[in-house]
């Protein structure tokens, strides 16, 4: 039963994320890529990631998502008119499948799938997922997390000059 609810959801997913990339309406692209970040936190669910579940929906789906909209109706984006040349469509769906073959292969002839380190299932459960993704992002992730902070507020801080009509 897990696995046809997966096989559902993963279903699912990959449609949403084809009309992401294939709807010609912003605003149903933006839609369809908020059904597929909610298919990743049922996957997240099923993962028993909880902590991930709970921050794919309110960061992603909520927070992301609205400024997204929020830009596409500023910007007033115009759905495509003119039509795709087969070239640039058959080069697209070359370079696509050239990744999906390249990420299938690493993930079953490489070890990038295996899990290493000293976190299992025990610990999760005796710790808490919170706890592990909090000491990890604090101690071992620091100055990325910093660099990443500092980004944010410069690109807040340039939004902010953008904005205005005169300084």
């Amino acid at each position: 039963m897990e696995t046809l609810f997966f096989l559902i959801v993963a279903a699912i997913a990959v449609i949403c994320s084809l009309m992401v990339v294939t709807n010609k309406n912003p605003i149903n692209s933006a839609l369809s890529l908020i059904m597929t970040f909610f298919c990743l936190a049922t996957l997240y669910v099923m993962l028993e990631a909880p902590f991930m579940a709970a921050i794919q929906v309110i960061v992603y789906a909520g927070a992301i998502m609205v400024l997204i909209v929020f830009v596409i109706m500023l910007l007033n984006i115009k759905s495509e008119a003119g039509r795709r040349t087969s070239h640039a469509l058959f080069m697209g769906i070359s370079v696509g499948l050239l990744l999906l073959v390249q990420t299938w292969y690493l993930l079953v002839k490489s070890s990038l799938s295996s899990v290493r380190g000293t976190v299992d299932s025990a610990m999760i459960s005796k710790v808490g997922h919170t706890e592990l993704i909090g000491k990890s992002l604090f101690t071992d992730f620091l100055l990325p997390f910093e660099i990443t902070s500092i980004l944010l507020l410069v690109a807040i801080v340039g939004a902010v000059v953008l904005s205005k009509k005169k300084l």
